[in-house]
């Protein structure tokens, strides 16, 4: 028998993928939620497949998402990244990256890693919504409203809102898998 999966992601195999194996999983690892805050950052406007097509060309060009080599790169690696058709080249996002990298090493001084921060919002555990379809959950909450405002605040670019709710779905802050889908009940 099929597993029923959330809408969103059927009839693409990476996506499927992405979905089974990744989305709404907690994600506790300073590096891999910086991935997520990044990728995100450049789903801004665009569709996360569009992003998700290019990950593997993303890592190779921001090394690996190492936070601590991005804050140093400079005009030259942004012209480089600007010549390269693997990843999305918005000149905006890009410098977004470098500022968001620096804004990230501060919250990690501060708070002692970037999961402390970013999961305190959530008490350290992951807010189990209950969403029967995809056209239930929202777009944003007032819980993303305010870790936007907070991020924002701390320096942080193209985290608005929407990136952020969707950043808390990826990493598992919030499960919402619809009700129906395998995965709900997985993590």
């Amino acid at each position: 028998m099929e597993k029923h999966r959330c809408d969103w992601c059927v009839g693409d195999s990476l996506y499927e993928q992405y979905h089974d194996e990744e989305w709404g999983v907690p994600v506790y690892d300073d590096e891999k939620l910086f991935e997520f805050l990044i990728l995100e950052t450049f789903q801004a406007g665009l569709s996360w497949i569009t992003v998700l097509r290019k990950r593997e060309n993303f890592r190779v060009a921001f090394d690996d998402f190492d936070y601590k080599k991005i804050t140093n790169y400079n005009q030259d690696k942004i012209d480089e990244l600007l010549q390269n058709s693997g990843i999305i080249r918005n000149k905006l996002k890009i410098k977004a990256t470098i500022t968001n990298a620096q804004a990230f090493i501060k919250i990690q001084e501060e708070f002692g890693s970037f999961s402390d921060y970013i999961w305190k919002f959530t008490n350290g555990k992951p807010i189990k919504n209950t969403f029967k379809t995809m056209k239930d959950i929202p777009a944003n909450t007032p819980l993303s409203d305010t870790i936007s405002k907070d991020l924002k605040n701390r320096g942080f670019k193209f985290v608005g809102t929407t990136v952020i709710y969707a950043h808390m779905q990826a990493t598992g802050m919030v499960n919402d898998h619809t009700t129906n889908c395998f995965r709900y009940e997985e993590v």
